[in-house]
């Protein structure tokens, strides 16, 4: 293959990731609330659903087939032998068809922050050093010859030539000896790594439907999607409740449903367990995200929910998220929340899948 055939071949695959990535922009409120890329979620990529496009070309038709071109016409005459009739029963030709194209979680967070405005996260606390980053930055005498430098080892070579007047311009050959050779040295550069943990609660209660937790889950991946381009290392942690609170893996987080009461506060003692045993504020970014329908077991639980907010979460939290969706009956626990003034609490009623959209610009919108 040509240095030019791939050149083209590059430029191509170029200006089709612009294509993809412009669809996306395009749709993203689509797929945020439809779930149409999760679905199609591998370890590290995304299928994106792309509609194929047919390239125009010339299409010939038979000879001394008469009409337009091969005698006289009149206006108005149609160019081609065209669907007189229209479509009748059955067809039997092909319909459009629908590509999918693979794009990086990395690529999606990127068109994700850009489309909702997000502001990137400036992570608190210490920064913990996870392996290095090799950098080639100076030349040794020994090495390994994939390593072995052409341009440093022809200098080394021609300038002993030049010292014991050896060169000849005349006839400029250039003869590497064993002590000529230069290989490439490198050093390890300490890598910091920004680590984060998430934690996720949600009620479980009857009165969670599975509609109401596909709200949840849809919300979730994108949230997850922004935080880890911006964290190289983030841990996930589930905490699901009714009355009592337990931790649980991802399947069950999304599957599990309760018959008893809620209790929020339990959600709550739970999460602040959990740092206090394993999670040093001046260590670790932290990120919780409560979703409920808002019904608690009265007053009380409210209020010591809040003072669970006030004094224990919060303080250690870079952010605080509660989503509520719909379906729930008299007092609601937004009304707790919209009481608490600490900008790292943010409360958003997500009503319907449209709403997942805005949401989302609002948990994550403060950078925080």
């Amino acid at each position: 293959m040509s240095y030019t055939t791939a050149h083209r071949i590059d430029q191509d695959a170029k200006r089709f990731r612009q294509i993809v990535q412009g669809h996306v922009r395009q749709n993203l409120r689509k797929y945020v609330s439809n779930g149409e890329l999760i679905g199609r979620q591998g370890k590290d990529l995304v299928s994106i659903p792309v509609p194929q496009i047919d390239l125009p070309r010339i299409r010939f038709g038979g000879k001394q087939m008469g009409g337009v071109g091969q005698g006289d016409g009149d206006v108005g005459t149609p160019l081609g032998p065209g669907d007189q009739d229209g479509s009748q029963g059955a067809g039997d030709q092909p319909g459009a068809h629908i590509l999918e194209v693979e794009m990086s979680l990395e690529e999606l967070a990127e068109i994700l922050g850009e489309e909702l405005a997000l502001p990137r996260i400036e992570p608190k606390g210490k920064k913990n050093v996870e392996g290095g980053k090799v950098r080639y930055t100076g030349i040794r005498r020994v090495g390994p010859e994939s390593l072995r430098s052409f341009r440093r080892t022809y200098r080394a070579a021609l300038k002993r030539q030049m010292s014991a007047g050896l060169y000849n311009p005349d006839r400029p050959v250039v003869i590497p000896i064993r002590d000529d050779v230069r290989y490439r040295s490198w050093n390890v550069y300490p890598q910091p790594q920004n680590s984060a943990v998430i934690f996720y609660m949600m009620d479980v209660s009857g009165s969670m439907t599975r509609q109401k937790k596909e709200l949840v889950r849809l919300t979730a991946f994108w949230i997850d999607t922004w935080l880890r381009h911006n964290y190289k290392s983030l841990t996930v942690r589930y905490i699901v409740h009714d009355a009592a609170a337990k931790e649980v893996d991802q399947h069950t987080f999304y599957h599990l449903r309760e018959s008893g009461g809620t209790k929020i506060s339990s959600a709550y003692h739970l999460c602040s367990r959990l740092i206090a045993e394993e999670y040093d504020p001046a260590e670790w970014n932290m990120y919780a995200f409560h979703f409920s329908d808002g019904e608690n077991f009265g007053g009380q639980d409210d209020k010591l929910c809040a003072e669970m907010l006030e004094e224990r979460l919060l303080p250690v939290m870079n952010l605080f998220g509660y989503g509520q969706v719909p379906g729930g009956y008299g007092r609601m626990f937004m009304e707790t929340i919209v009481q608490i003034e600490d900008e790292k609490l943010v409360g958003v009623k997500i009503s319907d899948r449209d709403a997942i959209f805005d949401a989302i610009k609002e948990f994550l919108g403060k950078g925080l």
